[in-house]
């Protein structure tokens, strides 16, 4: 069988999430009645992704006896546990003799979406990067200020933005979705010591390797405090046990 790996990044504590984050992994919390990491493994099914790594630690085993009972017989399911305090640096170099692709996926725990990730894992592979950032659209969690030619056009809350203007000639950053596609060259490289594994570590990789981004077409929304929650549970998003995603854009939009 030839394998697709993805790595579903779940050993945070949630610390924003009040006392559901105290009961619960971050990824086990649930939205309208099914937990995230159902979405995430839905999402990954869906998109030809057959080996899944779950480097765990808070809450672990909550996560491995959620895999025993759930419906994903037919995924080659791997729950490590890499210790409840340990980096996401030192997790992913914990796991990463079990990556079976020459290709692989990093990505949260705690973000649902519904894209085209088969796409662009493809277009990664045939371009023969050795790193594809994956970018997306995001609520602003604060007022913006629209202006043009100086003046002030108008004021919303909530909006969605996929990037920003920064005071740089020709400079453009993009909401990043905390999922990345990696060849294992990368592996080769230490990082095992990196506090902050993004900070630190992908601006050493720009530099030296390969990089190409990529942009989603769909929908992708990340649970990072009880607000992020709240939204996503008012919403009547369902529609045979899975997200209407169109359905929810357009209340967003609407909102």
């Amino acid at each position: 069988m030839k394998y697709r790996t993805a790595i579903v990044l779940c050993g945070g504590k949630g610390t924003r999430l009040g006392q559901i984050g105290k009961k619960f992994p971050k990824t086990l919390i649930k939205v309208q009645g099914k937990s995230i990491l159902y979405y995430i493994l839905n999402s990954l099914k869906k998109n030809k992704f057959n080996h899944i790594i779950l480097p765990t630690g808070y809450r672990g085993k909550q996560i491995k006896e959620f895999i025993k009972s759930s419906k994903f017989k037919n995924l080659k399911i791997e729950v490590v546990n890499t210790g409840v305090n340990t980096t996401i640096a030192q997790r992913i170099y914990k796991i990463k003799r079990l990556i079976k692709s020459e290709n692989f996926l990093i990505l949260n725990g705690d973000a649902i979406f519904d894209t085209n990730l088969n796409r662009i894992f493809k277009k990664h592979e045939i371009k023969k990067k050795d790193m594809s950032l994956i970018c997306c659209d995001s609520e602003a969690d604060f007022g913006t200020v629209g202006v043009i030619n100086n003046k002030v056009v108008n004021f919303e809350r909530n909006l969605n933005f996929n990037s920003v203007n920064i005071k740089m000639k020709n400079f453009k950053g993009y909401v990043y979705s905390g999922m990345c596609i990696f060849n294992k060259r990368i592996l080769m490289e230490n990082f095992k010591n990196c506090f902050n594994f993004e900070k630190e570590f992908y601006p050493k990789l720009i530099k030296k390797y390969e990089i190409d981004f990529h942009t989603l077409k769909g929908f992708w929304y990340a649970v990072d405090n009880i607000k992020h929650l709240d939204t996503l549970n008012k919403k009547d998003i369902i529609k045979k046990n899975y997200l209407d995603i169109y359905k929810f854009k357009q209340k967003i939009n609407d909102k």
